[in-house]
């Protein structure tokens, strides 16, 4: 199993060949300006901004813009505790496992994934709707490491 804990790098981007797993953006992560991780053609846009007080955001709206979704991607922050995630290739064969601790986020862009929690642990998801229930995932056994 491969694990790591904690991750040296502020931002990982998890892949399988050319397959975005994940993107793990660690509480230690704080540089000046905005920046966005995830690619341009995802579903969930996840990104980190900082600015010094004083810095003006113009006010906005979003235009309606036709989008067409068809595969779910979550945003998952750790807002307390310790949770260890396994992710998966699309054929549901095991790659590798990432602890995640307060602060810490995650996007899982495709792939499966699976969670252990390790502490008490709160966790604040974020990913597209509306909620498909049943259809909207495909839950499968892990198979052993």
């Amino acid at each position: 199993m491969s694990i790591t804990e904690p991750h040296d790098m502020p931002v990982e981007e998890i892949r399988d060949g050319e397959d975005v797993l994940a993107v793990i953006l660690r509480s230690s992560y704080s540089e000046p300006g905005v920046h966005f991780f995830s690619r341009g053609n995802f579903s969930q846009q996840l990104g980190f901004i900082k600015h010094a007080a004083g810095h003006v955001i113009p006010p906005h709206v979003h235009n309606e813009v036709q989008r067409e979704v068809t595969l779910t991607q979550e945003t998952l922050f750790v807002r307390r505790g310790a949770v260890r995630v396994d992710l998966y290739r699309a054929d549901r064969e095991f790659l590798l496992s990432r602890v995640l601790r307060t602060g810490d986020v995650i996007l899982l862009a495709t792939g499966g994934h699976g969670f252990e929690i390790l502490e008490d642990s709160e966790i604040v998801e974020a990913k597209q709707g509306p909620y498909a229930g049943d259809g909207d995932k495909t839950r499968f056994e892990a198979r052993p490491r």
